[in-house]
């Protein structure tokens, strides 16, 4: 996450780590302003031929597609990474950022919470996906 008012050297900085893949932009209570990724960056910086020292990330973080709200149940949350075949996804709390939920951690979690097939279940004789 990077302020507001961070430089999209910064967010360079940050996007030069090949495990991150994009940044959210919050003002200074905490309410998400936009997400930057790589393509942004070269797209309003590079390619415009900004000086990204000079380049504030709030002239040109992008709103998000998504975002889900963190008191949406974790099954109709999953649903909708699904639906929408989205990786991962802001979670915001009256517009204010709280975290990133990540498909692969909510399939996790829901197969954890799953009760083991009965004994009498058909799918107990095979892999119950």
């Amino acid at each position: 996450m990077l302020g507001a008012g961070a430089s999209a050297q910064e967010a360079g900085l940050l996007l030069a780590d090949p495990d991150v893949r994009a940044i959210f932009v919050c003002d200074d209570g905490g309410r998400l302003v936009g997400v930057l990724t790589r393509k942004t960056l070269v797209r309003e910086v590079v390619a415009a031929g900004l000086d990204p020292a000079g380049t504030r990330v709030d002239a040109i973080a992008e709103p998000p597609a998504h975002t889900l709200d963190a008191a949406l149940p974790l099954d109709e949350a999953f649903r909708a990474l699904e639906e929408d075949d989205l990786e991962r996804v802001p979670v915001v709390e009256e517009g204010r950022l709280v975290g990133v939920l990540s498909r692969a951690v909510v399939q996790r979690r829901l197969a954890e919470d799953e009760p083991p097939p009965e004994d009498g279940d058909a799918a107990s004789d095979g892999i119950v996906l």
